[in-house]
């Protein structure tokens, strides 16, 4: 999996007005998630794995909440997730872009 371009990948839809497709190495993987079901008038419901995140907003604005902490982010921003704790988000705008990368693999994503 060396080069991967947008225009060429195979998006998976998600939920409605969500769609994700991503790039991994043998340790690392990479998701592009798009949102364009904002703004919500309420978080996500939260969720929680073993997995390391860290994830950068490359598009819209949102609150991200992590544990018992909540911020407000937009382009530029990034947050980190430890494994095992509970995190959500809420769209503040129609679209939001993440980035964002695991440790290890998220399997449940991949195809097989």
């Amino acid at each position: 999996m060396g080069f991967l371009k947008e225009v060429e990948m195979s998006k998976e839809a998600i939920a409605p007005g969500r769609s994700r497709y991503l790039g991994n190495t043998d340790t690392l993987m990479m998701v592009v998630i798009d949102f364009d079901d904002g703004p919500s008038e309420a978080p996500d419901p939260p969720h929680s794995h073993p997995h390391e995140q860290v994830s950068y907003v490359a598009a819209g604005e949102l609150i991200v909440h992590i544990g018992n902490e909540s911020c407000q982010l937009g382009p530029g921003d990034i947050f980190t997730v430890p494994p095992d704790v509970p995190h959500t988000i809420r769209l503040l705008s129609k679209h939001v872009r993440l980035v964002d990368t695991f440790t290890p693999l998220r399997d449940e994503f991949l195809k097989r």
